[in-house]
């Protein structure tokens, strides 16, 4: 993207996201930053509808970093309290239960986050693709942490395969940039810079662009321009995003 176009994307700081029923993107806060209702509706407990919680959870801290205050619901009729363990697990933040939900709190938005082709009520409808789990074990057998990582690292309207392969490496791709978070956490501490600020918010304004972060981390973590104490700000900066818990490792021996 030219620079003076993602200057006027950052500037403009409003997550957009497709709405499904109409394939058009929409702005997910209101104007005036007023109450969003951000709801999932599951199905039971498994890798499609832990994806859909996920991508729950990608919203509800996107609209927060946007200083919009959420209310998030969970709406299921099977295996809900399964499924909010294992979200938990994954690092997602509790959702109240959509159930007791009534008529609301005079949101001035709701945001449906579904599975792909689900139905819901009046109101935006983010889709999600579907996964396709072809690992040996079960979900429940693997690292919360790379799960999530994996599950992050296409968009969300992508059917998704997870395998051994890709989850190892994302276990990898997480130890590793761990330890350099440590590392860069002993050097001066730099500001981003604007441009990575910019990529950064370009990437999840923009559809809730998960895997766009993804991108730019990789790219900042080798740019030989950006120092690395404005590496560690970078990335625990997108990970108020992503939630890959990436300074986990500050403090321990080098």
């Amino acid at each position: 993207m030219p620079a003076h176009d993602r200057s006027r994307a950052y500037a403009r700081l409003v997550l957009r996201i497709t709405d499904a029923r109409t394939g058009e993107p929409v702005d997910a806060a209101p104007a005036r930053r007023g109450l969003t209702r951000v709801q999932a509706h599951t199905h039971g407990l498994d890798p499609t509808n832990l994806r859909v919680l996920l991508v729950a959870d990608l919203l509800v801290r996107a609209l927060e970093l946007g200083g919009t205050p959420v209310w998030a619901l969970l709406t299921g009729g099977r295996q809900q309290a399964e499924l909010r363990a294992a979200g938990a697990a994954l690092g997602v933040r509790p959702f109240e239960d959509g159930g007791d939900a009534g008529t609301g709190l005079g949101e001035a938005q709701v945001l449906h986050v579904v599975g792909e082709g689900g139905a819901a009520p009046d109101g935006v409808r983010v889709a999600v693709a579907p996964v396709r789990w072809e690992a040996a074990g079960s979900p429940d057998d693997v690292d919360p942490a790379a799960l999530r990582l994996a599950l992050l690292a296409q968009p969300r309207d992508t059917p998704l395969r997870i395998g051994t392969a890709a989850l190892d490496d994302a276990g990898d791709t997480l130890a590793h940039w761990r330890r350099a978070v440590a590392a860069w956490a002993r050097r001066p501490s730099r500001p981003i810079p604007d441009r990575v600020r910019a990529d950064l918010r370009t990437a999840w304004e923009d559809d809730l662009d998960a895997a766009g972060v993804l991108r730019v981390l990789h790219a900042v973590e080798t740019a030989p321009d950006v120092a690395d104490g404005a590496r560690f700000e970078t990335y625990a900066y997108a990970d108020r995003l992503l939630g890959l818990d990436l300074t986990r490792d500050l403090g321990s021996p080098a």
